[in-house]
């Protein structure tokens, strides 16, 4: 099957549901149903390998160790099938089943959807779904690894530009992404962690990242937290769409309880990788004043505003030696007064490796400029002691409310961070005592200087805008006093 045959079948799957529930509902109904169908097809792609193994044993064939994930009987995709009433009912129970008989690997991974809410789903509209999932074959045979993977993150773009701003929660800018993974530059048999990870997109590329390289991708351990029990449920499904065995993806508030834990503390990465909920107002203050897991290594936060919570789980998750991250921020966190102290802190220890400014409309459904925040534990020797600045806001591609990274926006970004030496108007190698002298203040605009021909660039960009607008308001107020005039009025 080709990539984009994928993509308009499952999105096909979709239409079925317009009218029937909101669109921000439909990730809880198709993605389960996806994963069920691949599930039951693998199933049966193994069971007819082995029969050819072991010249037609059934017993042979049926062995556990023959196969990826347990169906146990009557929950296979086809049992549900065969029903007219109650399907619903009938999903439910092969849903619990295939949890139960593979607990460790998908236990809740089916979610808590309304099945058997036949004013909400009624068994015709399932059986259209079930019909549709029907028309094709998700063997692995027909449908590799990697075109399965590529459908799974294309559905998931498309159900958060179908349902707005609340996707922000389970989707970041692939492109983004692609630039903190090379970035961070995830090694083989490395942990990788993302305390907000929606739907895993972050940890996968950590993966991508190195089977592009042709390294060894598989012995990296993914590890993953997640507040939404549905969102959670989709991130483990990318795993395994994408052929991912080796991750840990837990539900929960990463702030308040995380759960992803050795020797009773925090457990320690190689890299994270996060783009957390910004200015989260509701969170335990109180409770991270005297936090049981030592996070509050900097101070706390406001009331208001928990974005540099997260940023000390983040930095006490490090692993001291080889520890690094990259944050997707908003820009209010490098210069609020309200948690100066906290970055003084941060920078007189020498973590701040990078800030990189990106441009409007990256962060999802949002047109606020972004920022990436690069900390290390340890910097190599040359870049001890000192921060880089790069002003990467003109490095995208944007269309209408739509932005992104072409690949040489990326390359240019990551080539500069790397190189850490100055590039007017680009780049700038500041001293971490400049910054403290600016009271800890990262703005990116205060070390990175625009270029004169910028500037002047700007400025004529600006005047022109200006004149069209000024155009634009006495054409409207002289077609209005026309229509005045026409009823009888004189302005």
């Amino acid at each position: 099957m080709t990539q984009k045959q994928l993509e308009d079948y499952l999105w096909g799957a979709a239409n079925i549901l317009r009218g029937m529930i909101d669109a921000a509902d439909f990730k809880q109904y198709i993605f389960p149903l996806l994963f069920f169908k691949r599930v039951s097809d693998l199933y049966e792609e193994e069971f007819q390998l082995a029969l050819e193994e072991s010249d037609g044993d059934l017993d042979y064939a049926s062995f556990a160790e023959n196969h990826r994930f347990q169906i146990p009987k009557g929950c296979h995709w086809e049992d549900v099938r065969k029903k007219t009433v109650n399907v619903g009912e009938a999903l439910v129970k092969a849903f619990n089943g295939i949890e139960k008989a593979n607990f460790e690997l998908l236990h809740d991974v089916f979610g808590d959807a309304q099945w058997t809410n036949k004013r909400r789903m009624s068994d015709e509209k399932l059986l259209d779904l079930i019909e549709h999932f029907s028309k094709m074959n998700l063997s692995v045979a027909n449908v590799p690894h990697d075109i399965m993977g590529e459908g799974y993150e294309y559905l998931i773009k498309k159900f958060a530009d179908d349902s707005g701003h609340t996707a922000a929660e389970f989707y970041t800018n692939r492109t983004v992404v692609k630039l903190m993974t090379q970035i961070t530059d995830p090694k083989s048999n490395e942990s990788i962690y993302d305390p907000t990870c929606g739907s895993g997109g972050i940890l996968l590329s950590a993966a991508l990242h190195l089977k592009e390289q042709g390294k060894e991708y598989r012995t990296l351990k993914l590890y993953g937290q997640e507040l939404n029990l549905i969102t959670s449920a989709i991130a483990r499904i990318n795993m395994f769409m994408h052929n991912v065995d080796e991750f840990l993806i837990v539900q929960g508030d990463t702030l308040d309880s995380p759960q992803i834990l050795e020797n009773d503390e925090l457990k320690k990465f190689d890299v994270i990788m996060a783009n957390p909920p910004y200015s989260v107002k509701k969170w335990s203050q109180s409770k991270w004043m005297n936090d049981p897991f030592g996070r509050n290594i900097w101070g706390t936060p406001p009331q208001g505003c928990a974005d540099y919570a997260f940023q000390q789980h983040i930095m006490k998750s490090l692993n001291p030696e080889t520890g690094r991250c990259v944050v997707l921020w908003p820009h209010g966190v490098l210069f609020r007064d309200s948690e100066a102290d906290i970055r003084k802190r941060m920078i007189e220890e020498d973590y701040v490796d990078a800030v990189i400014g990106l441009g409007k409309n990256l962060f999802y459904n949002s047109s606020m400029e972004s920022c990436l925040l690069v900390c290390r534990m340890k910097k190599p020797k040359e870049r001890k002691g000192k921060i880089i600045f790069i002003d990467a806001k003109e490095e995208l591609r944007i269309e209408r409310t739509n932005a992104w990274l072409e690949p040489q926006h990326i390359k240019t970004i990551s080539d500069a961070y790397w190189r850490f030496k100055d590039a007017e108007g680009f780049a700038k190698v500041v001293n971490n005592k400049e910054v403290l002298d600016n009271n800890g203040n990262l703005s990116i605009q205060l070390y990175v200087k625009q270029a004169a021909n910028t500037i002047e660039h700007n400025t004529e960009e600006l005047i022109a805008e200006v004149k069209a607008g000024q155009k634009q308001i006495k054409t409207s107020l002289e077609n209005l006093f026309t229509q005045l005039k026409n009823i009888g009025i004189e302005a």
